[in-house]
C-alpha cells in the first residue's frame, strides 16, 4: 500500500553563536549508502546530510579548521581500520536509524573524538553515543507508525562494513562540505575482522541525504 504524501521539515541544529557545525563521520559503503538514499526516497523520509555514521555528535568550536584538523590527526594517531557491525532498525520520536554495535574500537574511537577542543558537547555523547545511520529524521507523527512497519520488512545489504577512513565536516548554510580526510592504520596493524557477536568520499554533501 503506497504511504501518503508527506513535507518533512528537518530542524537545523541549534546554531546561536553563528559557529559552523562540525563531525567527524565514517561513510557507509557504497552498496549500503545507495541503498539508503533509495529507501529514503521511496519512503520520502530524508536524514541530515549524506548517509554517515558519526563518531560524535554535531559540535562548535573556537578552533580554527586547521586547529581542528591538526588535533583530530593527532587524536587518531594509532587508530588502525576497525568493522563496524550492523545491528538492525531502531526508533525514536519522529526518527528512524539503522543501529550500529558499540564495539571496544567504536568506543575508543568516540572518546578520542569527544577529546579534541574545546568544543560543545550533546547530552547523547559519552555513555549515552548510539553509533547509527539515519534513515528519517523530522517523520511527523501521522506516518511514523506506517514508516516503522514499512521498515521492519527491510534487510540492509550488509551485516557489517570496514571502516579505512573518517572524515571531518563542517555544516554551513545548509551544505556538508568535507574539510578533512584522515586514513586509518598509517603505520598501525589493521584489526581482524570481528567474529561471533560482533561481526558483522570529497566534496560536498548536500543536507538532504541521511
Amino acid at each position: 500500500m503506497p504511504l501518503p504524501h508527506r513535507t518533512l521539515t528537518v530542524a537545523a541544529p541549534d546554531r546561536a553563536t553563528g559557529q559552523p557545525l562540525y563531525s567527524l563521520v565514517a561513510w557507509p559503503p557504497e552498496a549500503l549508502d545507495t541503498w539508503l538514499r533509495r529507501t529514503q526516497e521511496r519512503l520520502g523520509v530524508r536524514g541530515f546530510g549524506a548517509p554517515h555514521l558519526n563518531l560524535r555528535a554535531p559540535f562548535q568550536t573556537d578552533l580554527t579548521s586547521g586547529e581542528l584538523v591538526a588535533a583530530f590527526r593527532e587524536a587518531l594517531r594509532g587508530i588502525p581500520p576497525f568493522e563496524v557491525p550492523v545491528r538492525g532498525w531502531k526508533r525514536l520520536p519522529n526518527m528512524v536509524f539503522l543501529e550500529c554495535m558499540r564495539t571496544p574500537q567504536l568506543s575508543e574511537l568516540h572518546a578520542r573524538a569527544l577529546g579534541v577542543g574545546p568544543s560543545t558537547r550533546a547530552p547523547h555523547d559519552g555513555e549515552g553515543y548510539v553509533p547509527h545511520l539515519t534513515l528519517g529524521l523530522g517523520i511527523l507523527p501521522r506516518v511514523e507508525d506506517l514508516i516503522w512497519a514499512e521498515v521492519q520488512r527491510l534487510t540492509p545489504p550488509v551485516t557489517s562494513f570496514r571502516v579505512e577512513v573518517l572524515s571531518l565536516t563542517r555544516e554551513e548554510r545548509g551544505e556538508v562540505q568535507e574539510v578533512h580526510t584522515f586514513p586509518l592504520g598509517e603505520g598501525t596493524e589493521p584489526l581482524a575482522p570481528l567474529a561471533g557477536e560482533e561481526a558483522g568520499r570529497g566534496g560536498v554533501r548536500g543536507a538532504g541525504g541521511g
